[in-house]
């Protein structure tokens, strides 16, 4: 949902870097790739650590490089299909460690399952929103709504994550049951969204 209302002002920050970084010789591919390594190392080492705000702050930096690559895209005349398919599977890494280092910060540090649960659940559901919507497109369906994307599914976590680095007492696990009740809010938004769209199109295949 924020995608929709900030894109704009957004790009009118990263557009300008975009530029920049194309006349250094960067290209978009190799910034998806950079920001996506770095992402996925440091969720996986300073979350199961424990370094809650460290960890906020420098993931939440990496994944800001995921807006840089778009920049750069546009600043070459457009992407690729490649770079599309590419960016969004790094995404889903990206999203997925996250999650999975806060799940093992939960097990191995704080020792609440519960907040484990929530860290897995919230994993699994936002693989399911975005392949809801990637599925659908792939049928010539729409899904292109949901109170909970991708960019809401970072702030929340990391707010929490941020939040409980700071010593507020389960900031994180407000964080996350928020997420996991927005993501399978957004989870029906999107099946009821395939349906609707589907009943003008024709049923060509069986699904999975």
């Amino acid at each position: 949902m924020l995608n929709i209302f900030a894109r704009a002002s957004v790009s009118r920050v990263t557009d300008p870097i975009g530029v920049w970084l194309v006349r250094l010789g960067m290209t978009p591919n190799a910034m998806t790739l950079v920001g996506t390594a770095g992402a996925v190392g440091f969720s996986l080492w300073l979350f199961p650590a424990g370094h809650l705000l460290t960890g906020t702050f420098v993931v939440w930096g990496l994944v800001m490089l995921d807006l840089l690559d778009g920049a750069m895209a546009r600043a070459k005349g457009g992407g690729t299909a490649f770079g599309g398919v590419l960016d969004s599977t790094c995404d889903r890494i990206a999203d997925g460690a996250l999650l999975a280092g806060i799940a093992w910060y939960a097990f191995e540090v704080a020792e609440r399952r519960s907040l484990a649960a929530a860290a897995l659940i919230c994993l699994v559901l936002g693989q399911v929103v975005s392949y809801i919507k990637a599925r659908a497109e792939a049928a010539g369906l729409s899904a292109n709504v949901g109170l909970v994307e991708r960019a809401e599914r970072l702030i929340i976590a990391l707010v929490g994550t941020g939040l409980s680095g700071f010593g507020v007492p389960y900031a994180v696990d407000v964080a996350l049951w928020l997420l996991v009740v927005g993501s399978v809010i957004t989870v029906v938004q999107r099946v009821v969204a395939v349906r609707r769209s589907a009943t003008a199109v024709p049923t060509t295949e069986a699904g999975e």
